[in-house]
Order: structure tokens, then sequence, then C-alpha cells
């Protein structure tokens, strides 16, 4: 296991932004300490080609000039929170309005345009990377200096391993993940990808896409992906395409989880991706009772790596998180992280041929 590092570019203030670099032999991936960035996730098909997974940028700028989250940490609270509000403990936050009145992955200034202080990590049969910051009091809008660390760990195996941990001096909203956008070819479109999902329920939503508080069965929709199927199958039946919370086996409707996640040791899996050209698949694990599932619907006209032109549905985001919009519903579990608690989240993605 190798871990290297190299200068990926420099901010406006003449701040320094690293470039991490992780291989077991067989599978690599890259990360930046700008955002917390994974830029690349490398993988053989079953020739043995190598191609790069993810979609992103070849250079610094590119992340410095889009606001679409490729690959990127999102948070105070990821996704959507209604009316840019929410209140806690008797008092009234307001918060960005970045999605209509909403606020969308924390605000105008999300976590994927921060610097993060990284070092290379080993653990056990593992090499990664561990990012962290302080988001302090007042950050977005939120209460509370939260202590952050997002890791990103490679084993032998090709598992890549996100884990999130946080602590805070004051009660607040949490809700971290990250935005990679996946495409298993490497390129076009996603649609003759297949998936399996293991939810039957998603989030019923607004046509502000904010939850109503009720879950949705999936059977006989669209969104109903407990068989095998392609993505593209009901995508146009699905306008402009996924962008739906599902809810995984993690959540129990008889016993709600009334503390933000502890334990990062007892994991579900929530889905398997396969693509039929290259013979890649990828299963997704979390302790997590949601995952967003969106499908790239507004990158038409981007220039990504190597001046590629990204086009809608060239990508899949598998954003597992907390219910969006939790700090305004009791009936969602908790998002909130107290004083004295740690905050653990994990994901892995699991990569085979």
């Amino acid at each position: 296991m190798k871990v290297t590092k190299r200068k990926f570019g420099m901010l406006s203030d003449g701040t320094k932004v690293s470039l991490f670099t992780v291989s077991n032999g067989r599978m690599s991936f890259s990360c930046t300490d700008y955002g917390a960035t994974l830029t690349s996730i490398v993988l053989d098909n079953k020739n043995g080609t190598k191609t790069d997974v993810l979609l992103g940028f070849s250079t610094l700028e590119g992340y410095l000039n889009t606001k679409f989250c490729f690959g990127s940490v999102v948070g105070r609270f990821a996704n959507r929170i209604g009316g840019a509000s929410f209140v806690l403990n008797g008092k009234k936050y307001t918060l960005d309005k970045n999605d209509g009145p909403n606020t969308l992955h924390g605000g105008f200034d999300g976590y994927d345009k921060m610097m993060w202080k990284g070092t290379a990590v080993k653990e056990d049969d593992c090499s990664g990377v561990i990012f962290s910051r302080v988001s302090p009091d007042g950050e977005q809008g939120f209460p509370g200096n939260l202590n952050l660390t997002v890791t990103y760990l490679l084993d032998k195996k090709n598992n890549l391993t996100c884990r999130y941990t946080a602590t805070t001096d004051s009660a607040t909203p949490i809700n971290i993940t990250n935005h990679a956008y996946f495409n298993l070819a490497g390129k076009g479109s996603i649609k003759n990808h297949t998936m399996r999902m293991n939810s039957g329920h998603i989030l019923e939503v607004s046509p502000k896409l904010i939850p109503t508080g009720n879950l949705t069965d999936v059977s006989g929709t669209p969104f109903d992906f407990r068989t095998e199927k392609e993505i593209g199958k009901d995508i146009d039946s699905v306008k402009p395409g996924y962008d739906h919370c599902y809810v995984t086996e993690m959540y129990n409707p008889q016993k709600i989880r009334t503390s933000v996640p502890l334990d990062d040791s007892d994991l579900v899996e929530f889905c398997t991706v396969r693509e039929p050209s290259s013979g890649r698949e990828m299963s997704v694990f979390t302790n997590l009772e949601g995952c967003q599932f969106y499908t790239a619907n507004f990158i038409k006209g981007i220039v990504g790596k190597n001046g590629t032109v990204y086009q809608n549905h060239d990508a899949f985001c598998l954003e597992t998180q907390a219910f969006p919009d939790t700090p305004n519903h009791e009936n969602f579990p908790t998002c909130v992280l107290e004083p004295g608690q740690e905050m653990r989240s994990v994901t892995v993605y699991s990569f085979k041929i």
C-alpha cells in the first residue's frame, strides 16, 4: 500500500493545495485538501485496462470554479433544509437561501470550497488520508464549534472506506457526505448501468424537494430498484431524473434513532451497480438511514477531465446521509450532535470486476 503527495495548485491567497494518491497495486484513488475532495478512482476493467470512474476536473481550477461539488465533502448539513431555517432548543437559526427558499449542502459557503488539513495514515491493512478542520460557531448559520475529520482508506480488497467523525461544544445539526459522481465505464451515459437496491421506500417530497415527513412505497413505481434493472429504464418518467432519498435497512420505524450515529461497526448493504461493457461492479455499505440517488441531471455542458464535455445523466451519485430536512421533522432519526458525543458515520464503496 502506497501513499504519495504532490502539489496540486495554489489559491489566490497563496495557500498551497496538495493532491494525495493511494494505491494498492490494482486500484488507486486521489484526493485533495481543497474540499476534502475525491478527484479520481482508477480501476481495471475485465480486460485489465485502467479507467478513472469519477467525473471531475484535471486541474485545481476546475474545482475552484464549479458549484456542483464534484467528489467533495458537503456539510454542515448535506442536502436540503426547508425554509432555510430550523429551531433547536427553542432558538431559531436562519441559513442561506441558496436553493430557492431552501438551504442546500450548507449554503453559499460550502465545505467543498474550504481548505482541510490532510495527513497520510495507515490502519491495519489499509492506507489513506485523513482530513480535518474546525467549523467555527456560526459558520453557515449553524451553532457550535465543530471538530471534523474525514478519512478515506483503501484496502487490498478494493474497498474504499469513507469515515466521518465530529465533536461539538454546542448542540448542532450535522449531516456529512461525499458528493462523488460515478461512471463505471469512465464516460458516456450511465443509463445502461444496472442497479439493485435494498430499499422499499423513498422520502415523499414537495415540488421543491423538501420531505413531507412521509415515506412512499416504491412498489409499482419507477423508483423500484429492488430487482436489478437499468438506471435508464424508467428515468424519462422521472423528469429531470432521479434526485430522491432512499431509505436504507438501517431505518427501523419501531425504534427511531435518538442520537447521531455513535458506532460505525454495524453496516448494511444499500445497493450494487454494474456496468456491462467494463464488467465493473460497485456496492455501497453504510450505517446511515438515507441515501440520495442522483443522476447528474444538470451537468450538461460542463468541461471536465481531459476536455470531456459532460452531459446530463453521465454520472450517478449515491450520497449516504441523514434524511433531508431532519431538523424540521421530529419523526425522523435525529441529526443533532450533542456535546460529549462523537458522531461516527461510515460509507464503504466496494469495487470488483
